[in-house]
C-alpha cells in the first residue's frame, strides 16, 4: 500500500471533472447500434473496475488513519460516548467498504458498467478528492455522510447498473460540495 499524498486540496479539481462528466452524460448516452465492445465511459473494462476498488480501498485506509487519529487526540484519557459511537459506527464502514472493494477486485469481469456516460478519470477524481476530505474533514458527521456514498458507489458498481452508479456518484458529489460549504468563511455583512 503506496502512501499518496496529493499536493494541495484537489476537491475543486474532482468536482469540476465530475460536473464535466455530468454534463457530457447526455452526449455519452449509448446510441442505437453502437458497437457492442465500445468502452470509452467509466467502469467499462476490468482494469477501470479494479481502479475503483483500488481507490474505495485507499479511501477505507483514510477513514481508519482518521478515525485513529481522532481517537489518539484524547491522548489516554476518557473518549466521550459519543466519539466512541461514532468511531464504532465508522469502524464498521470502514470493513463494509473493505468488504466491498475486495469483492469488486474478486468479480471485476462481471462488474463492467455499460454506458455509464462518465469518464473514468472523473470516477476516479471524485474518489480521490473523497479519501483526502476523509483525511482533512472537521466535522465527524461529514465524514459518515461521504463514507455512505463511498458504501452506495462500491454496491452500485457491483450492480452494473449505470443509473445506480451515477446515483452514488451524485450522493459523493453532493457530500463534497457540503463539506466545502462547512468550511467556506462566512459571508461578510453589507
Amino acid at each position: 500500500m503506496a502512501n499518496q499524498q496529493p499536493k494541495g486540496d484537489t476537491t475543486d479539481q474532482a468536482i469540476d471533472a465530475f460536473e464535466g462528466a455530468v454534463a457530457g452524460a447526455a452526449a455519452a448516452a449509448p446510441q442505437p447500434g453502437a458497437a457492442a465492445g465500445e468502452s470509452n465511459g467509466g467502469l467499462a473494462s476490468v482494469a477501470q473496475i479494479v481502479e475503483l476498488a483500488d481507490q474505495l480501498s485507499a479511501c477505507a485506509d483514510q477513514l481508519h488513519e482518521r478515525i485513529v487519529r481522532d481517537i489518539r487526540a484524547y491522548e489516554g484519557n476518557a473518549v466521550p460516548a459519543k466519539v466512541q459511537a461514532a468511531a464504532r459506527a465508522l469502524l464498521e464502514d470502514e470493513l463494509l467498504l473493505r468488504q466491498r472493494a475486495n469483492g469488486l477486485y474478486a468479480d471485476a469481469a462481471t462488474y463492467v458498467v455499460k454506458s455509464l456516460g462518465k469518464s473514468q478519470q472523473g470516477v476516479v477524481a471524485l474518489t480521490t478528492a473523497a479519501a483526502e476530505k476523509i483525511r482533512k474533514i472537521a466535522l465527524i458527521g461529514d465524514i459518515t455522510g461521504l463514507v455512505a456514498g463511498l458504501l452506495h458507489l462500491a454496491g452500485a458498481a457491483a450492480t452494473g447498473q449505470a443509473a445506480s452508479v451515477i446515483t452514488a456518484l451524485d450522493k459523493i458529489h453532493t457530500q463534497l460540495k457540503a463539506i466545502e460549504t462547512h468550511r467556506a468563511p462566512a459571508p461578510k455583512p453589507a
